[in-house]
């Protein structure tokens, strides 16, 4: 059985008959008609539809692939394929109801990882923005949804949202120290002294590096998408230019100095010809894992020589963190940090870094008084 509605064409707003069958009664038939007038009047209508969430996600990452980024492309099928369909892939898209998403999300926060073990609130979160996604366009491009499931589900709560700062100053003092030595010094103390992500770095060409002028352009990033190195646009789709202070701009010369001196030696052998900042010994781009790898040995090496202040184990995107809230703490504008950081928006900034902003906040009202008190 089967019934027929008149639905406004969202492009001309002209009504245009629309069929809808697979009913087993007319009875069945005639409900879902008066059901879909009223949602018609309020511009709620969705066709009627037994896709899957499985087959639905497969179409959708597919419309995506030359419209994102592909290390983008590449987290949208990992959480698709490796957390989402295992579970609710054989639900029916139209059945999918927020409790059930958020179902989804507690079992994944709880035994969702690797042998049963909890999945970190990060990667629960990073599911979350691409069922969401996927679901907005559900609603609003192939109006297969009425409304949004995951916009209304509920993730469970994380402590993982604020980043930690695991050195201090002083302790990144400490690793650069360890770390001069080694021919890729001038990468941890770029990373350090201008907060840029790896990628970024590993990207970087020195036709974008100013030394006269003292700043340097990150305008691109290098990522590692199934065994392939891909280069694209930044995180935020734009350029940006930092400042160097002058003892950063004496180690890129340096760097300069010693990449040339390699090149002369390896000759014919060397492969870079797109003039990377960071390549290997031989000219050949580095692999984001390479220099993470490289970081973990260093602190293992300093740590090793029986220093009088060992090194907690830190990531390479720890630097970035330290970068600016030793900015934020003293007293640089949101704004100015956030154009830093390549940040799109300072909200961003104001959100990831909340904890640093109330940090620095807690005196200012004595401050103020002070201020007052001083002019009577």
């Amino acid at each position: 059985m089967s019934y027929v509605i008149r639905v406004p064409d969202p492009a001309t707003g002209v009504s245009k008959p629309k069929w809808v069958g697979g009913f087993d009664t007319e009875e069945a038939a005639k409900a879902a008609r008066d059901e879909a007038r009223i949602r018609a009047r309020h511009g709620e209508f969705v066709n009627r539809s037994t896709s899957t969430v499985a087959n639905y996600l497969a179409e959708w990452v597919e419309a995506h692939a030359a419209t994102v980024k592909p290390k983008t492309l590449a987290g949208y099928r990992h959480d698709i394929d490796h957390y989402i369909v295992p579970r609710i892939g054989r639900m029916r898209l139209q059945a999918l109801r927020p409790a059930v998403i958020s179902k989804l999300y507690r079992e994944l926060a709880e035994h969702g990882g690797s042998d049963g073990r909890p999945l970190s609130g990060t990667t629960v979160s990073h599911i979350h923005r691409t069922l969401r996604k996927a679901l907005a366009d559900a609603v609003d491009v192939e109006q297969l949804l009425a409304v949004n499931p995951a916009a209304r589900s509920k993730r469970p709560r994380s402590s993982a949202g604020e980043p930690v700062q695991v050195w201090t100053v002083r302790q990144l003092g400490a690793f650069l120290g360890a770390a001069k030595s080694h021919r890729l010094f001038a990468f941890f103390r770029l990373a350090a002294y201008t907060g840029a992500r790896r990628g970024e770095l590993l990207y970087l060409r020195w036709e974008a590096v100013d030394l006269d002028a003292a700043e340097v352009t990150f305008g691109g990033s290098t990522a590692v998408i199934r065994g392939q190195r891909v280069v694209g646009t930044t995180k935020g789709g734009r350029s940006r230019t930092v400042s160097l202070d002058r003892d950063t701009v004496a180690v890129l010369r340096e760097h300069r100095r010693q990449q040339a001196e390699e090149q002369l030696s390896a000759g014919s052998a060397w492969n870079d010809p797109g003039g990377l900042v960071f390549v290997t010994r031989w000219g050949d781009p580095l692999y984001p894992d390479t220099v993470s790898a490289l970081m973990t040995k260093l602190i293992d090496r300093h740590n090793q020589s029986g220093p009088a202040m060992p090194l907690p184990h830190a990531r390479l995107h720890d630097l970035r963190h330290l970068h600016a809230t030793t900015l934020l703490l003293a007293g640089v504008p949101v704004h100015v940090v956030a154009a830093r950081l390549g940040h799109a928006d300072p909200a961003v900034t104001l959100r990831v870094y909340s904890h640093v902003l109330r940090e620095h906040a807690a005196g200012v009202g004595d401050l103020f008084a002070q201020a007052v008190k001083g002019s009577c």
